[in-house]
């Protein structure tokens, strides 16, 4: 019997966790893949938003721009990688817009997803709508101006917003911190769990998956694009989610300091836009596209999304070698369709809460949902606070040893710990996201074999038992 069930470990689940775990409870977190984080978490900008994109007075306003104060310093309490860069969002000259424009058209990709605006008066709308949802510094530069900050920005640049809260961080390392300090305190993780049924009988759910059955007086569902499947095996007021895919290149290090800022294009409908920033590891990363889908699995790469994404990129600071690309990826944000987050109880299911809809900025809001998430519980079953709550966590450090990775250099000692933390790696994308393992130039070209011989080790497997990133994903054949 639990107090509180959350089902999803992405990296809303896990600051839900952390912040609960504050608090003298029995709370578990079931995910259904093989590692937290392996959802929308897994493949995003990293960015920490400024917040002057949301509508004031929404529940996305009032997060994304808490969130983003919360960050540095739950950085140095929890000991993950964050750094206050700052973001610009670009104005174009309309030649140069409405060419660029006419050549994404012409690729196939649909105009009204990738448009490039040129309108100075969103500026200004973004401006007030920062100043409104208290996001501070915010002010508009000239074309010059933002050049003197960022040398490579197109001299097409006719001025620019400026946002100097604006950061960057890991989305792995925020993920695993939280999950990693709420099990020290007491949170108990149940991977590879998968929901497949939900009733209520008289204060109890009783939660049934492919692994048993877990009680609990409240449940939080933070299932992110399934959050939908989950909330309707208990309300009749029905929810939809739509899947939105978002592609996404990344660069070698080598081009990574090609911008220190995060640098926008002039949101539209369907999001942000694409765009150019850093990351705190050194690469340069570019995206995403934004296409609804129906498919909740469909995170595959396109040719015309990488094209998209780095044409538009070239727009902002010039084109860059093909070449100096190591990597793409895409990932699913859960889009509600309400403009808003949905965190909620559940009308006509007391003591279910949803917690969905969570897209963009959501990786900022992420600490602060916890914080909101956890007021609302503490309403619904009053408890006492932890007095031994252990706020600190640190991560892994790297060492002297024998190099694994020599891309990323590391050593065999950060992978052990990297599968021993609690909850610790068991896959080969566990142990990269976790340590980098796999991350650089070679994209695990020649370390995988070697964390496949130390997962075989450490977990008492055989080495074809061990998976990319949960069964199916299997890397090894072994014939019968």
């Amino acid at each position: 019997m639990y107090d509180v069930i959350i089902i999803g470990g992405g990296v809303v689940g896990c600051c839900i966790a952390r912040e609960l775990s504050k608090i003298k409870m029995r709370i578990a977190v079931l995910e259904k893949n093989s590692d937290i984080g392996e959802g929308a978490t897994k493949a995003n900008s990293g960015i920490v938003h400024a917040g002057y994109d949301a509508a004031a007075g929404t529940l996305k306003a009032l997060l994304n721009v808490r969130g983003n104060k919360m960050m540095k310093e739950l950085a140095d309490e929890l000991d993950f990688p964050f750094i206050n860069n700052g973001s610009l969002v670009l104005c174009f000259e309309e030649n140069i817009a409405s060419a660029e424009n006419d050549h994404i058209a012409n690729s196939g990709v649909s105009a009204d997803r990738v448009v490039i605006k040129n309108d100075r008066s969103r500026l200004e709308e973004l401006l007030d709508r920062g100043r409104q949802n208290g996001v501070a510094g915010l002010k508009i530069l000239t074309g010059d101006a933002i050049r003197r900050l960022e040398p490579a920005v197109s001299q097409s640049v006719t001025s620019g917003l400026y946002a100097p809260t604006g950061g960057i961080v890991c989305p792995f390392g925020l993920t695993y911190a939280m999950a990693e300090n709420a099990a020290v305190n007491g949170v108990e993780f149940y991977r590879q769990t998968k929901v497949v049924g939900i009733e209520k009988k008289k204060d109890i759910f009783y939660i049934t998956c492919d692994r048993g059955v877990f009680e609990g007086r409240l449940v939080i569902n933070v299932a992110g694009i399934y959050a939908d499947l989950i909330h309707n095996m208990v309300s009749n007021e029905p929810m939809t989610i739509r899947p939105r895919r978002g592609e996404y290149v990344l660069y070698d290090k080598g081009v990574g300091g090609r911008v220190s800022h995060t640098v926008f294009q002039l949101p539209g409908a369907y999001g942000k836009g694409v765009l150019v920033t850093p990351t705190v590891h050194g690469n340069l990363l570019v995206g995403p596209t934004a296409e609804d889908i129906e498919d909740k699995e469909a995170v595959n790469t396109t040719a015309i999304g990488s094209a998209t994404v780095m044409d538009k990129a070239a727009v902002s600071i010039g084109k860059i070698a093909v070449g100096e690309v190591i990597t793409s990826f895409a990932g699913l944000r859960a889009h509600g369709g309400t403009g808003d987050f949905t965190i909620k109880e559940v009308d006509d299911v007391p003591g279910f809460l949803d917690v969905a809809g969570i897209d963009s900025p959501g990786l900022t809001a992420a600490p602060a949902i916890g914080e909101y998430v956890a007021q609302m519980v503490r309403e619904i079953l009053p408890a006492e606070d932890k007095k031994d709550f252990k706020p600190e966590r640190r991560g892994i450090k790297s060492g002297w040893g024998e190099v694994i990775c020599r891309c990323e250099r590391i050593t065999k000692e950060e992978i052990y710990e990297a599968i021993r933390r609690t909850p610790g790696a068991t896959s080969i994308d566990g142990i990269k996201r976790r340590t980098r393992a796999g991350m650089g130039r070679c994209q695990g070209g020649f370390c995988s074999p070697r964390i496949i011989e130390i997962l075989a080790q450490e977990l008492g497997k055989e080495p074809w038992e061990i998976t990319k990133a949960g069964a199916g994903s299997e890397i090894l054949f072994y014939p019968d």
